[in-house]
């Protein structure tokens, strides 16, 4: 059975069980529980959007979101919808047999549920090899393993086109056919702006970098929390504000799907906030927001 090995592991998490452990453990202690951040009275968590940074920049707020989503919940598969780096692709690319392999022990990947949904869409492949080198799944999967230990992982990566969302809906359908108690996370970082990323509409300085959160990631954001699948690949497309722009629209559809009414945001930084201690002024900044999609209580 394919086995996927870890590829960013020693870069944007320790490569160590023991220092993976314990940098899991410190992100998520350092994440308050619902009642203490006002998320309890939205109802029952459905899915969320996450950063996929090195740790250090975005760990945090990952952390703080699939803890939201996972903690105390009787979760059975992880659905991740994740972004395509280094590949071009009309469509999907499920890795739908097997294991992935993680410094702190293995995840088994859910085969009933790959086989559904692979099954059931035309915009996606089986792709095994895809997945080695894209890290927008792997670096949310040890927060995963340390909340779930016996969770199975559905991982998929999504192109940016105007049909994501179609997938994220046709995925959730099999899903709830099948039978299993899951949750959905898409995996985006937002605005890249800088001359480091040739993106500097604004100019270059501080009331540039503050246009890139305020106002460029604020434009997706506002989507992702008004629930607009539909929108969002044209959005990023148009303005830049996110490499998993497919990954986050069929997140927000597979969620509606699921029963999803609401939305709330988490937390919204950048790295230029998480790194300015560390590294002084920087000309360059990533977004990273972390956003909960709920059904309402009964």
């Amino acid at each position: 059975m394919p086995v996927r090995e870890p590829v960013v592991a020693g870069q944007f998490y320790p490569d160590s069980a023991e220092q993976c452990w314990a940098e899991v453990d410190l992100y998520l202690s350092a994440s308050p529980p619902p009642a203490e951040t006002g998320q309890e009275w939205l109802g029952h968590p459905v899915g969320g959007i996450v950063p996929h940074a090195g740790w250090m920049c975005s760990g945090a707020v990952a952390a703080k979101v699939i803890k939201l989503l996972i903690d105390g919940q009787d979760i059975e598969t992880c659905v991740i919808f994740g972004a395509m780096h280094r590949l071009v692709s009309s469509q999907a690319l499920l890795f739908s047999s097997g294991s992935w392999r993680m410094p702190i022990g293995a995840i088994e990947i859910d085969e009933v549920l790959a086989s559904a949904v692979l099954n059931s869409s035309s915009q996606m492949v089986n792709d095994p090899a895809a997945h080695r080198l894209e890290h927008s799944i792997e670096v949310q999967v040890p927060f995963i393993q340390r909340l779930c230990p016996n969770v199975k992982l559905l991982p998929i990566m999504v192109p940016p086109t105007t049909s994501a969302f179609q997938l994220g809906h046709t995925v959730a359908q099999q899903i709830q056919e099948v039978g299993r108690n899951v949750v959905y996370m898409g995996s985006s970082d937002l605005t890249h702006y800088g001359p480091g990323y040739h993106f500097t509409p604004q100019g270059i300085g501080d009331e540039a970098l503050q246009w890139a959160k305020g106002v460029n990631d604020r434009r997706i954001i506002d989507l992702m929390i008004d629930m607009c699948a539909e929108k969002i690949v044209d959005e990023s497309g148009k303005n830049h504000n996110a490499c998993g722009s497919g990954a986050i629209a069929a997140t927000i559809a597979a969620c509606k799907t699921a029963g999803a009414k609401q939305a709330k945001l988490i937390e919204h930084t950048t790295s230029v906030e998480v790194l300015e201690d560390r590294l002084g002024k920087m000309e360059d900044s990533v977004g990273y927001a972390g956003v909960i999609f709920y059904q309402p209580s009964p």
